[in-house]
Formats: C-alpha cells, structure tokens, sequence
C-alpha cells in the first residue's frame, strides 16, 4: 500500500470535501455533493472525448458544476428551501438527466466512450489538490475574506452589521463548491479512469463529507480524514480476491469496508465534532 496509491485514490475526495468546506463553512448544507461529482464525471469525460483535451474537459467540468451549483444555491439562498431536501433532490435529478444525455449523445445510457491514454492525466490531479488544500487552508487562517467565510456560517447578522453580505459570501462560496466538487468527480473520468460509466461516483460524495464532518470543518484536516478514506479503499482493492486460512473472502464484504470505516468514523464523532452555528438557517 504507497502513498502514492493512496494519494490518487483520495484526490477525488479531497476536491469534494474542500468544496464542502467552502459550503457548509458559509452556512449552506450540501448534501448535493454526489450529484456535482457525477455533473464533473460526465461532463469531464464528455469534452474530453469530443475535443481529445483531458484539460478542456478539466475546465468545462468546473463550469459545469459552477451552473448545477447556481441552481442549487438559488433555491436554497434566495427561495430559503429546505437545504437537505434540495441537495437530495440535486442528487436524483443528476442521476437520472445523465443517461438521458448519454443517450443523445453517444446513443448509450452506459459508459461514455474510451479516452485514449493521451487524453488522460497522470500526475495532475493530485497536485492541483495538494495546491488547493494549501491554498485554500492559508485562505480561510490568514486573510479577512477568510474571516467573512467562518463569520458567514456562524454569525451572519454580525458580518452583515459590519458591512459585509453574508448573503453574497454563501453565493460565492456554493459557487466554488460546486466546482470543486466536479473537479472531484473528473478526476475519476479523467485520471483513475479512461471514460464516465454509470454512478461510477459510488457514494464518493457522502465519503467526502464523512471527511469533512471529521475533519470538524477544517481544510487541512478534512485532507487527512481523507487519506484515511483513500487508504481504506486501498486496502479494499489490495484484499480482494485473498483468503484466510484456506476461506476465501466474499469480495462484496471487502468492497464494503470504506463505506464500513465511514459509518465507524462517523458514529465515532459527529457528536463530538460542532458544526458552524449557523449552518442550514436561511439568512
């Protein structure tokens, strides 16, 4: 088990649970998550095949989910609809208008079609999401904008009363959420994998934000949380196919365990951990 497998397997969750970061530190619930991968995936894998550039398909998946993300933060900002129902619903409408569109387009509610090993990333990924870690942790500890983010999530009528919009701090902040959020979800169409197949996403977004949650809303430690996440998933696909003492493991218990170390990590310490007082009140 190397770092290195780890890090590749955890740069899709690290790309989400910043996004996450960015949200619910502003006061907004996403549970969307899930459904924004899926938007990336799809739409990375998409442009990249039609323009044969994996770093189009990079940026349109940004774009892509920065619009999904709009509609999002409309109804839950402006229209103050309840924000766990909304991001479930962003979750299923997702999952069901992507076959829609693969049948469109390529005639198939499958798999999109294969990227040729020129059209997909190496490396990339993985340090475009250290970078963001660092930057964003520097961000959100050093700066004033910073400040407005964690004042946004817990206080917003005393950001707002010192002549900042924490109404204007969330839209952008959900905006960003959004695209970082794809980004996640391309890095698996583009760089652990060669084309889009259906829910390849695998509840990656829910993992994300179990990590998020651990990491008490934190950038540097969500990153952490989400290595652990990225090793368990490691050790999921080094243990199948193994036996013990002659019995041989069912792979659908193998393939459980990352969801499996979510469920322990969770029940472990949500309660311990205070999410932004703010968080899911409408302004």
């Amino acid at each position: 088990m190397s770092v290195e497998t780890i890090l590749r397997l955890a740069t899709p969750l690290i790309f989400t649970s910043l996004g996450g970061f960015l949200s619910e530190r502003s006061g907004v619930i996403q549970i969307g998550l899930e459904g924004l991968m899926l938007v990336g995936a799809f739409v990375g894998a998409t442009v990249a095949f039609g323009a044969s550039s994996c770093w189009l398909g990079w940026l349109v998946a940004f774009l892509a989910g920065v619009i999904v993300a709009a509609i999002y933060a409309f109804f839950v900002i402006e229209l103050e609809a309840d924000q766990i129902v909304t991001g479930t619903a962003l979750n299923l409408t997702v999952a069901g208008l992507i076959p829609f569109v693969s049948k469109i387009l390529f005639n198939t509610t499958g798999s999109t079609p294969t990227l040729d090993i020129s059209n997909r990333f190496f490396w990339e990924p993985i340090a475009i999401a250290l970078l963001s870690v660092v930057l964003i942790q520097i961000w959100f500890s050093k700066t004033n904008s910073g400040l407005w983010l964690k004042f946004a999530g817990e206080k917003p009528k005393a950001l707002e009363s010192s002549g900042v919009s924490p109404r204007k701090i969330r839209w952008l902040c959900s905006l960003m959420a959004g695209g970082l959020a794809a980004w996640g979800g391309a890095s698996l169409s583009l760089f652990l994998a060669s084309s889009y197949s259906p829910l390849m996403t695998s509840g990656r977004g829910f993992i994300a934000l179990a990590a998020l949650i651990f990491g008490r809303w934190k950038p540097w430690s969500a990153f952490l949380a989400c290595l652990l996440f990225g090793a368990a998933e490691t050790l999921q696909i080094h243990w199948q196919g193994q036996s013990v003492g002659g019995f041989m493991i069912p792979v659908q218990l193998i393939q459980i365990l990352p969801y499996i170390f979510t469920i322990v990590a969770l029940a472990g310490f949500v309660g311990k951990n205070s999410p932004p007082a703010a968080l899911g009140r409408p302004l």
